[in-house]
């Protein structure tokens, strides 16, 4: 988008957008310059602020462009320092977003909240975190989305050429839901203070469920939770088993989480046995895809991931049978890296509201 548009009323205003493709196909809120202006200001920077440039069309991250596609996507201003952040870390050489985007696979950058900003904002972490109802949640995720697009320029078909998508493109941005886990959170397990707020990013495909019912009389269980999510990470259909590299996600919901805590098993436990069992064999990948692992023995085994750091563990959703894997592009110069940067609060003036 450049340049300021003009329209007679906002229906007007909101049907120029569409036809001039600035929209993600569903109705925004219009970004008149006043509204804009507020987002602004709730970053705590200058509107000309450049914070890199965005692929694959290369325009200019400006503060206020990308408050103006926040104001579109339906966010408040507390939710602003979220989306910048989410910008800093997309915008880092090593995430390749510019290639991401135009991908032909389905791959969405995942958001994953942590620190005070979750519950000031209200960004769910809890039942259908990733479903609809949650309005930041839904704001934070979107305004990333039409960012890509608007800055990034892109375009299903011409520079986004993913060849299916999927509903992850709209929004994908949920919370941890730390006071359900066992290690305390992610962010503090990437080193991050527990009084900071911090953004995850990780290009994932949409969530794979994962089936375990836990049998407490079982001391098993905790073994077969690891092996039913290995198994999901392995999926031989998935990128990662072909390519054998890239990030992956797993959402633990709080029953499955405490299994692990209650068997003293840490995160980084945890992340080192589903790197150890995600496997395949060269000869099953190969019966499937000849084009992607290289020649040798049929029972040479294949990791999913390269490293137990490439997994992202976190805990996020109600309580019962499913958790959750997701897949990723694992493609890339930087083979789809996590990551992840601190949300900057308490920079903003306060904003004034006139009433009457």
């Amino acid at each position: 988008m450049t340049g300021l548009l003009s329209a007679a009323n906002e229906a007007e205003a909101l049907e120029l957008l569409h036809d001039s493709g600035c929209t993600d196909g569903l109705p925004v809120v219009i970004p008149a310059p006043d509204r804009v202006a507020r987002l602004v200001l709730a970053s705590g920077l200058d509107a000309d602020i450049d914070l890199g440039a965005m692929g694959p069309g290369g325009g200019s991250t400006t503060i206020e462009k990308v408050a103006t596609n926040a104001v579109m996507a339906g966010c408040v201003p507390d939710h602003m320092p979220v989306v910048v952040a989410a910008m800093r870390a997309m915008l880092q050489t090593e995430f390749d977003l510019g290639e991401m985007q135009s991908t032909t696979h389905c791959t969405a950058p995942l958001m994953i909240v942590n620190g005070p900003v979750v519950e000031h904002c209200g960004i769910a972490g809890g039942f259908g975190a990733l479903g609809p109802g949650h309005r930041a949640n839904a704001s934070i995720g979107r305004a990333v989305r039409l960012c890509m697009m608007n800055i990034g320029d892109a375009r299903p078909g011409v520079s986004d050429m993913a060849l299916l998508g999927q509903p992850g493109k709209f929004s994908f941005c949920l919370a941890e839901a730390e006071r359900s886990s066992p290690w305390g959170s992610l962010s503090e397990s990437l080193g991050y203070g527990a009084d900071e707020s911090v953004v995850t990013i990780l290009g994932a495909e949409a969530p794979h469920s994962v089936l375990f019912q836990n049998d407490g009389d079982d001391p098993d269980s905790p073994a077969r939770l690891l092996r039913a999510l290995a198994a999901g990470i392995a999926n031989t259909g998935s990128n990662n088993a072909n390519f054998s590299g890239g990030s992956v996600a797993v959402a633990l919901n709080p029953e499955h989480a405490q299994v692990f805590g209650d068997a003293g098993m840490s995160r980084r436990y945890v992340q080192a046995e589903l790197h150890r069992l995600a496997v395949n064999t060269r000869g099953h990948i190969r019966s499937l895809n000849t084009g992607f692992v290289p020649v040798g023995a049929a029972d040479d085994l294949i990791p999913a991931v390269r490293r137990p750091d490439d997994i992202v563990v976190f805990i996020s959703g109600g309580s019962g049978l499913y958790s959750a894997v997701f897949p990723s592009w694992a493609a890339g110069a930087h083979r789809n890296t996590i990551v992840h940067e601190r949300v900057a609060t308490g920079a903003a003036c306060d904003l004034p509201w006139v009433i009457g």
